[in-house]
């Protein structure tokens, strides 16, 4: 399995790198299915777009040959400002390229903070991803809704001190939040329910 994206896949603001989303997720899927060996590979740049992680993660396939992509994709391109054309025609390309070639993949959509809730832009580019999920067949990790959830719930503080990036709860959540979409999602492909277009709050 292979998690690529920014920030939020490198782990800033975690206070130990074993504590990043993908650790975190790859023990809790390998609990949950037993004898099943999970071996993730962490590729996340902190401050990279969309546009970026598309160049690299062909290199990457070829490499590491996963049967998973795991691309947290969405936050950094809101707030740089990329085009919402620009955004969709690269995620859209990347995602059939990662189908031509036979390889699985979940998106991880944007990050919640107070800072972007009212950002029309941000808002724009977190409906585009959910528009290309439900047109591509892609499951879709919406974590923007169940952060949003979690912080109007007063859980516990999800983000590091420079509230933008998460910390070792907000990565926790995240972790599970993932594994329980990716786990909702294979008991329908099991059972034969098709998972076209499924997006999981």
């Amino acid at each position: 399995m292979l998690a690529i994206g920014s920030s939020s896949t490198v782990g800033l603001g975690a206070s130990s790198p074993t504590l990043n989303y993908p650790a975190q997720l790859e023990l809790i899927l390998e609990q949950t299915f037993k004898g099943l060996d999970v071996v993730t590979i962490n590729r996340g740049v902190s401050g990279e777009v969309a546009a970026a992680t598309a160049d690299r993660l062909k290199t990457l396939v070829g490499l590491e040959r996963p049967d998973l992509v795991l691309w947290q994709v969405g936050t950094n391109d809101a707030l740089m400002r990329v085009g919402i054309d620009d955004f969709r025609a690269t995620v859209v390309d990347t995602l059939r390229w990662l189908k031509e070639h036979e390889i699985d993949t979940v998106l991880v959509g944007l990050q919640y903070t107070l800072k972007v809730a009212k950002d029309e832009h941000y808002r724009a580019i977190r409906m585009a991803l959910r528009d290309i999920a439900q047109s591509e067949g892609v499951l879709l990790v919406r974590r923007y809704e169940a952060m949003e959830f979690i912080e109007k719930a007063k859980a516990g503080p999800l983000l590091a001190g420079d509230e933008l990036h998460l910390n070792d709860l907000g990565y926790r959540c995240m972790a599970e939040h993932i594994a329980r979409a990716m786990v909702v999602s294979a008991f329908f492909k099991g059972t034969g329910t098709p998972r076209v277009g499924r997006t999981l709050p």
